[in-house]
């Protein structure tokens, strides 16, 4: 249910999908083929026939998670406290700022 909301919401100019095997199904699959969208999704174990996918893309995926996981090491970011949109994405860029400078 939730990936069709997702997929429906791309935009025209998106190339490629970074998934994990959760997103795994024919029809997924089938859905960005037909919008012309290169699936980048590993195959699950228990697949027969196991769709080729770009590992070194893929990889880059997991750098995505860890900067969403140190974000929410920030209470503030992780627990949403600001009631304005710009308040909330302004503690993001701050903790974002903080952990790429913490990162040299």
């Amino acid at each position: 249910m939730i990936s069709k909301v997702l997929l429906a919401n791309l935009s025209d100019e998106t190339e490629e999908v970074i998934s994990d095997w959760g997103y795994d199904s024919n029809k997924i699959r089938q859905s960005l083929a037909d919008r012309n969208i290169t699936a980048c999704i590993p195959p699950k174990k228990n697949r027969e026939s196991k769709p080729p996918y770009n590992w070194h893309l893929y990889r880059k995926r997991h750098l995505i998670e860890n900067m969403f996981a140190k974000l929410k090491d920030w209470r503030r970011v992780a627990t949403r406290c600001d009631r304005c949109v710009h308040t909330f994405m302004s503690a993001i860029h701050i903790a974002a700022s903080f952990i790429f400078y913490l990162k040299k």
